[in-house]
């Protein structure tokens, strides 16, 4: 992101205004002083008509707003209002106005000719020291897009962190999967995202963008029910390759919390690269979101492996690399306190709550486990009573279908909620908390649609 500057000779600022609109690629700084900020005329004659959701459209020259009002063109006077916003924010000397933004590097050539052809310029400025520029992450490929939604959701990724939309969703869909482990109900979301990418029925359409995400969701499923020989429940048609959630739930259980323990490492790798970029090597080292987090997270997985193994060793060495952890995370909390004896004090309790944190977010993953079992169980549960349904003849095969296809419905949408909510929540507390520790701002393009003015016949 390059910060520029829009200057114009101020009796052709509206035309270079124009030229930015249409670029679609730069963001001016607006004066956000309410004691500077003058309502125009064009703000004025809103005040009487103003509507809700209107798209702002930009007029080529300047337009009579009492016409305006008298035809109700909402969308031409809020525009005109906008443009009395950017025009009366510029900085005027003599005869030349001036106004700062933000613009991407790769379209500042294409829009600067843009705006030369008005006799206006788009100059690069150097970046302010401490400014922080907005956010544009990119959302190219139906993939990428279709996970984006779980960073935007979050809040938008300060301007120097990590763009970690894929990964991001391809955790989403591991945790999700593990939870939610049968062929058959994946298959079913595989379907759905069928239709959706369809956008039938038309409800739909307006989520289509997400079919790779539903698809993904869907496929992770059917490879853990694969795993666990999960068919629409423990039907006995798939092998079980792995485990059975229902007869190994301790192996389960650990196998979540390995992969929670993973997940954090990389967490603690993707925050140390984001605290470097930052402040620097010293903000990385000293933060508890950073290097010495994830040192000391290090140790204490070291020491409780080494206690529930019995091995001295390891007991030994995770506790020196925890205490070495503690006393970098401790010196890091206590550099931003006032200093003194309340200084240690603050430092103190949030080191303790760093540490508490660190073991319930580990143990927080065992909830892959919990609800991968739930899963398994109301499967079983409906595919026990379709069987037991089946033995009574006809009548009971009818009952066994109907409970069959009732039960796998109020199952499958259970679950899909609860996994879905499980496995944002993970990402979100557990991993995100790590990765992120500030919000950021988006990047927003002044970028309304201009109506020329018609040519004369």
């Amino acid at each position: 992101m390059q910060r520029v500057a829009v200057v114009a000779p101020y009796d052709n600022l509206r035309e270079t205004l124009i030229r930015v609109a249409e670029s679609g690629c730069v963001q001016i700084d607006l004066i956000d002083d309410p004691a500077h900020i003058t309502p125009g005329p064009a703000a004025r004659h809103l005040g009487a008509v103003q509507a809700a959701h209107v798209t702002p459209v930009l007029a080529e020259t300047p337009p009579d707003l009492d016409t305006l009002e008298h035809d109700h063109r909402i969308d031409l006077l809020t525009g005109e209002r906008e443009m009395e916003e950017r025009m009366d924010s510029a900085v005027r000397r003599a005869q030349v106005a001036a106004l700062a933004g933000w613009c991407p590097r790769d379209r500042l050539a294409a829009a600067a000719d843009r705006l030369a052809a008005c006799g206006g310029s788009l100059v690069a400025l150097p970046m302010p020291p401490g400014s922080e520029p907005p956010t544009l992450l990119r959302a190219a490929g139906s993939l990428r897009g279709s996970f984006a939604p779980l960073i935007r959701v979050y809040g938008t990724v300060p301007y120097r962190n990590l763009d970690l939309t894929l990964l991001a969703g391809l955790v989403y869909v591991v945790l999700f999967g593990l939870m939610f482990g049968d062929v058959g109900y994946g298959g079913l979301l595989v379907l759905g995202a069928f239709f959706l990418r369809r956008g039938k029925p038309g409800p739909l359409a307006r989520w289509r963008h997400l079919w790779p995400f539903v698809t993904a969701a869907g496929v992770a499923g059917i490879l853990a029910g694969a795993a666990y020989g999960e068919f629409f429940g423990p039907t006995g048609v798939l092998p079980v390759l792995w485990l059975d959630p229902l007869q190994e739930p301790m192996r389960l259980l650990l196998s979540a919390l390995g992969l929670g323990g993973v997940l954090l490492v990389l967490s603690y790798a993707a925050g140390a690269v984001n605290r470097w970029r930052e402040g620097g090597g010293t903000t990385a080292l000293y933060a508890l979101s950073g290097i010495a987090g994830a040192v000391l997270f290090s140790g204490l997985v070291c020491v409780g492996v080494g206690l529930a193994l019995g091995r001295t060793s390891w007991w030994v060495l995770g506790g020196s690399a925890a205490t070495a952890g503690l006393v970098l995370a401790g010196t890091g909390l206590y550099a931003l306190t006032p200093g003194g004896a309340p200084g240690v004090l603050q430092a103190g309790i949030q080191l303790v709550d760093g540490v508490i944190r660190i073991g319930a977010n580990v143990f927080s993953f065992a909830r892959v486990a919990a609800f991968g079992l739930t899963h398994a169980a109301l499967a079983a549960v409906v595919w026990q009573g379709t069987r037991a349904l089946a033995a009574h003849g006809a009548p009971g095969i009818v009952a066994a279908g109907a409970l069959f296809v009732v039960g796998t419905a109020v199952t499958f949408a259970l679950e899909a909620l609860v996994a879905g909510v499980q496995a944002l929540r993970l990402e979100f507390y557990e991993l995100f908390s790590r990765v992120f520790e500030g919000q950021g701002h988006p990047f927003e393009p002044w970028h309304p649609p201009v109506q020329h003015k018609e040519a004369p016949p």
